[in-house]
């Protein structure tokens, strides 16, 4: 190949939009003489030599761009004129093939197949007409690619030295779902001073890496290795002006380089990720770029991230490319994900730096943090946020629903001898249930349930709020009366618990038929989080008649917590998934969620994502159980059978009792119980008899009195629940 001279000449650089900057600087560096941004790109001057280094030392760019010949093209005719015209063989020969990749449009040139296809037909006939023979084209890999660009009636044609995009570094074996570009990660890191942050001493984790390219582009930062050495090959090598020595020279350096950085003290650079498959993905990966020594990815949920103590790490920077598609559900659950994410910032990096990319910036603002400074970038057409955070001094916003509640009353007065009984009553529980609270941690629990017949409300606690269920009231009892006393409730409350009439939500309990207790009462969506044991958990005090947590079922969530390591967990009849939840935390190899609800099985992702939890070993099916459990073979080492007492779903082809239709349900579920494995069955059905004859074919022992913590003691009719395992 000719060896030729090295003159300084005019080259283009193309990006992702909103980098463009980044890129500049970039070519700057890389030794470009001068450098002028245009949108999704970087015309930039220097030698051939320089097109080389951009081709392998670029971070950002996605193609190298030599331009070669401007043409007038008003129409495809003049275009193919004037292209017909230049010699092609000062680029490449017959014997090689070459392929166009055509932009632009005009008047009478409107569609990009049409613009190629001119372009290609003038390349070609040159040939035949000076040598007799026509070079093939070949579109997946040629030996020339060439670039038009359609402006403004003049086409320009460029030689591309890349030979592709880019981005492709030839190190990600495997991608997941929703795969964050190279250079897109480049330019992330570069804006959050990734390098800076690495020559200071400081460590640098992903929280959610998935195929953990932002953790092998920092690493390659880091250890000054050229983003291209790992491309099998690039575009201008085939070129008749090819410099050969001038390019072996460039990559001897850009080796030379690469091993030394391999060789010295790097950074702590970390990945986590919930699915074990995304981390099995990344591991690939990472070996693939030559850096598992460097970089170290391991299975983990956002909730249980702590931040590594076996190396003191002081400083750093936490850096994450959140799902905002369908990776974890619709934008309502990925809310309590960055929530949760928020949380985990503050918590365990209060002094580092952090970088989020989403591209929804109410997503964003949900973590509750303060970002210092953010950018528009582009992954592909979606725009998206990068959002710079520093930790240090950026306290937690409070996480909590809606002020605001028109069923509240309005506290002052004097109140009533009534309301005052009421009021002591109150006082009286809450002091008697207070060592409990603290000394188990209990944040939810029942503080009052018609103690006194007349007034037949019952009070839960939810953190700062209060939820107040007023009991149907028997056709005797006077409307008048029973609206009275509901008054001095209402009057009573605010004080004995010292909390503002707002933060109290008045609901009417009423005889359950069919799926009531699902039925809407409110549209406000004001969800917010209680803590359970090591779970936390979505409540929502408006909506529905329920909260979305059986405050009675606690003892029992939590022994499932204790027991879950390890097991296979099936939750029947689920509603909200909280003892999915616990059993996931407590280390559940998978769990399987049931229930005919959509609405309460949304509300399930939702758990899912507010405690850092993946939905890969997570599974949600809407289904009958009964009919699911006639249909399905898996089999479980723990099972949770909560059935409701009655009910007659438009879903159900008939309707179902507890009492009638238990039997048969029991021993479906039983079938998919594993050897050694336990079934907890519950229900809520006042006088409620299990039959005998399930008795003489598995050992149940009844549990009910285990499984009631002190806040329910003093009406002991609120569950039945039996622990059964096979004989």
């Amino acid at each position: 190949m000719n060896s030729g001279s090295d003159p300084a000449g005019q080259w283009f650089a193309a990006c992702p939009r909103g980098i463009e900057g980044l890129l500049s600087a970039e070519l700057l560096t890389l030794g470009a003489g001068s450098t002028r941004e245009t949108v999704a790109g970087v015309y930039f001057e220097g030698p051939r030599a320089m097109g080389y280094r951009a081709c392998l030392w670029s971070r950002l760019a996605n193609r190298i761009l030599r331009p070669v010949i401007t043409v007038d093209a008003a129409d495809g005719d003049q275009m193919y004129a004037q292209l017909k015209a230049f010699d092609w063989s000062t680029l490449f020969t017959r014997r090689q093939s070459f392929a166009i990749d055509f932009s632009g449009e005009s008047r009478s040139i409107r569609n990009t197949q049409y613009g190629a296809q001119r372009c290609k037909d003038a390349i070609v006939d040159w040939f035949v007409d000076h040598a007799g023979e026509r070079p093939d084209v070949e579109r997946r890999s040629p030996d020339i690619r060439l670039n038009v660009r359609l402006s403004k009636g003049r086409a320009v044609v460029s030689v591309d030295y890349s030979g592709g995009s880019l981005h492709q570094r030839g190190y990600r074996q495997k991608a997941g779902a929703a795969p964050l570009k190279e250079n897109l990660a480049a330019a992330i890191l570069l804006r959050a001073d990734w390098p800076g942050m690495a020559a200071r001493g400081g460590g640098l984790i992903d929280p959610m890496c998935g195929s953990a390219t932002l953790l092998v582009e920092g690493a390659m930062m880091s250890a000054d290795i050229a983003p291209g050495l790992g491309r099998r090959r690039v575009g201008f090598e085939r070129l008749g002006d090819f410099n050969e020595p001038q390019w072996q020279a460039i990559l001897a350096d850009a080796r030379g380089r690469a091993e030394r950085g391999r060789a010295s003290q790097l950074p702590e650079i970390r990945g986590y990720d919930a699915d074990p498959r995304v981390v099995s993905r990344a591991q690939e990966n990472i070996a693939a770029a030559g850096l598992e020594k460097t970089v170290r990815v391991s299975c983990k949920p956002l909730a249980e991230l702590k931040k590594p103590t076996h190396r003191p790490m002081p400083r750093g920077l936490l850096v994450c490319n959140p799902p905002y598609g369908e990776r974890l559900g619709e934008k309502r659950s990925l809310m309590f994900l960055y929530r949760q994410l928020g949380e985990v910032m503050a918590r365990e990096f209060p002094d580092w730096d952090a970088a989020i990319f989403t591209s929804d910036l109410e997503l964003g603002k949900a973590t509750g943090l303060r970002s210092h400074k953010r950018y528009r970038l582009f992954n592909g057409a979606l725009e998206a946020q990068l959002l710079l955070f520093h930790m240090q001094g950026n306290t937690l916003s409070e996480a909590k629903p809606a002020a605001g509640d028109p069923g509240a009353a309005q506290a002052g007065g004097e109140l009533s001898d009534g309301a005052r009984m009421f009021a002591n009553r109150i006082r009286k529980n809450r002091k008697r249930l207070a060592s409990w609270v603290r000394r188990e941690h209990i944040e939810c629990y029942r503080l009052y349930d018609a103690d006194m017949p007349e007034y037949a409300v019952a009070v839960d606690l939810y953190g700062e709020w209060a939820h107040v269920a007023e009991y149907q009231a028997p056709k005797g009892v006077d409307p008048d009366a029973a609206e009275r006393r509901m008054n001095e409730v209402r009057m009573a409350l605010p004080e004995a618990l010292g909390i503002s009439p707002e933060r109290i939500v008045y609901k009417q309990r009423q005889r359950q038929r069919g799926t009531t207790q699902y039925e809407k009462q409110d549209s406000r969506q004001d969800f917010f989080s209680v803590s359970e044991g090591s779970a936390r958990l979505l409540v929502n005090l408006h909506d529905y008649l329920d909260t979305g947590l059986f405050l009675d079922h606690r003892p029992l969530r939590l022994r499932i917590a204790e027991q879950a390591r390890g097991k296979d967990f099936l939750n029947l009849f689920c509603y909200t998934g909280a003892a999915t939840i616990h059993a996931a935390l407590g280390g559940a190899r998978s769990t399987t969620s049931v229930d005919m609800s959509n609405t309460y099985l949304e509300w399930l992702r939702k758990n899912l994502a507010h405690n850092g939890l993946g939905e890969s070993q997570h599974q949600r099916v809407r289904a009958n159980c009964m009919q699911w459990l006639s249909e399905h073979n898996g089999e479980y080492d723990l099972i949770l059978l909560d059935p409701p007492s009655f009910s007659n779903s438009k879903s159900m082809d008939s309707s179902f009792d507890v009492q009638r239709d238990h039997s048969q349900l029991l021993r479906s579920a039983m079938a998919r119980l594993r050897e050694g494995g336990v079934l907890y069955f519950s229900n809520n059905r006042r006088g409620f008899k299990l039959d005998p004859a399930l008795e003489e074919e598995f050992a149940c022992e009844d549990i009910t009195a285990k499984t009631l913590d002190p806040d329910f003691q003093r009406n002991r009719r609120i569950h039945c629940c039996w622990q059964i395992t096979g004989r």
